[in-house]
């Protein structure tokens, strides 16, 4: 996430790999690179370029037509000079799909990320030939303490160096008192936080909008924070079981 204070549209995900494979492990002061992940097991993973084919912020497929990304992921970049690249594991290399967008959807409550509503649909011109993820409903269903994958093409620490592949890391589900410690604008019914205590697992610069999935179910997208696995400040994630019905209409789902 950016410095996050900035929204995390610059850059991967930030993770110290001892700690990302074992929560138990002593606190880590850096932030290594995480894990390579696989496509083939997240095929919904995708990055959005701008048109000088740069990546700027993750995303997710939600329908064969519609991906979700976070809202402030079209500030900068209009969504009529934006581009969806899917099936595309490492960024250096062919493959995949690349196709533009002929409509964007921004949640028109949404103004700063501290004020929530980070939350964006994006309408492809043609089809996405890979599988979409669920959407969360059931705000009970991923309490605090269940183990979600984040995922994305960012930076590797803050400021560091860009990812050319996808990486993921597993960060906790945090509780809403914990995560209002670490951020005073945290507002439970459209955020959620994922990290641990100690820190060294994250999202980071460029992971905005990217996907927080339980399985493949989609339960946050990727959008602030304060600096990349700080100690006491987890990721701050849109909430995806407050707008799925938002997300659904705008991707042409039945909701």
């Amino acid at each position: 996430m950016s410095s996050r204070f900035a929204p995390l549209a610059a850059g991967v995900l930030a993770a110290a790999a001892l700690t990302a494979f074992c929560p138990s492990a002593a606190a880590r002061q850096e932030i290594a690179g995480g894990a390579r992940a696989s496509l083939a097991a997240h095929p919904y993973a995708v990055y959005l370029i701008n048109n000088r084919g740069t990546q700027y912020c993750g995303g997710v497929i939600v329908s064969p037509t519609a991906v979700a990304t976070a809202a402030h992921c079209l500030a900068d970049v209009p969504a009529s000079e934006t581009r969806v690249v899917a099936g595309r594991e490492d960024k250096r290399e062919p493959g995949g799909v690349v196709l533009g967008v002929t409509q964007g959807w921004r949640h028109p409550d949404f103004r700063t990320v501290q004020e929530g509503s980070d939350v964006a649909v994006l309408t492809v011109r043609g089809r996405l030939p890979y599988a979409p993820v669920d959407l969360a409903r059931d705000p009970a269903e991923h309490p605090a303490g269940t183990e979600a994958t984040v995922l994305g093409w960012g930076r590797l620490a803050s400021g560091g160096e860009r990812s050319s592949s996808l990486r993921s890391v597993v960060v906790p589900v945090v509780e809403n008192a914990t995560c209002h410690e670490g951020y005073s604008d945290f507002n439970p019914a459209s955020m959620l936080c994922a990290g641990y205590p100690e820190g060294g697992a994250d999202a980071c610069q460029g992971d905005s909008g990217g996907p927080l999935v339980v399985g493949d179910t989609l339960i946050g997208l990727v959008s602030y924070g304060d600096g990349c696995g700080k100690a006491g400040k987890p990721g701050v994630y849109t909430r995806i079981t407050t707008f799925a019905d938002d997300i659904a209409a705008h991707a042409g789902l039945s909701g």
